[in-house]
C-alpha cells in the first residue's frame, strides 16, 4: 500500500468516524454536503481521491476543519467551531461541559504518570 493511500485510507475514516458520531447516514452526510451518497462512500473507503471543494463541503457538513479530515490534529478552527457551539449552552450547561473538560484532562494527566 502507497502512503498516497494510506493517507486516503486515512481521511475516509476520519470522515466516517465523525458522521457516524453525530449520527448522519451516508445519505444525510451526501444531502448536507451537496454530493451523492457513493461519492460519501467511495471517500470513507478511501477510494477516491476529492477535489479540494468536495472535502471542504464535507468538512463543513460534519462541523470539523479540513485540516482535521486531512490529518487527524484538532486545529484552532475546530476550537472556534467548538466554541460557537459553547455559546449556545444555559450557564449551568456550560458548567457541567467545563466539569466534564476538567475531569478529562485530570484522567488523562493521571494515565501519563
Amino acid at each position: 500500500m502507497t502512503s498516497d493511500e494510506l493517507c486516503l485510507l486515512q481521511i475516509g475514516q476520519r470522515i466516517s468516524e465523525r458522521r457516524k458520531k453525530i449520527g448522519y447516514t451516508q445519505e444525510a452526510l451526501a444531502e448536507k454536503a451537496d454530493l451523492t451518497p457513493q461519492f460519501v462512500s467511495y471517500a470513507e473507503s478511501g477510494k477516491r481521491a476529492m477535489r479540494p471543494e468536495n472535502l471542504m463541503k464535507i468538512a463543513r457538513a460534519l462541523n470539523v476543519s479540513t485540516d482535521y479530515l486531512l490529518t487527524g490534529e484538532v486545529t484552532e478552527k475546530d476550537q472556534l467551531l467548538l466554541s460557537d457551539k459553547m455559546r449556545k449552552l444555559t450557564a449551568a450547561q456550560f458548567r457541567t461541559i467545563e466539569n466534564i473538560v476538567d475531569e478529562c484532562i485530570a484522567l488523562n494527566e493521571k494515565a501519563e504518570k
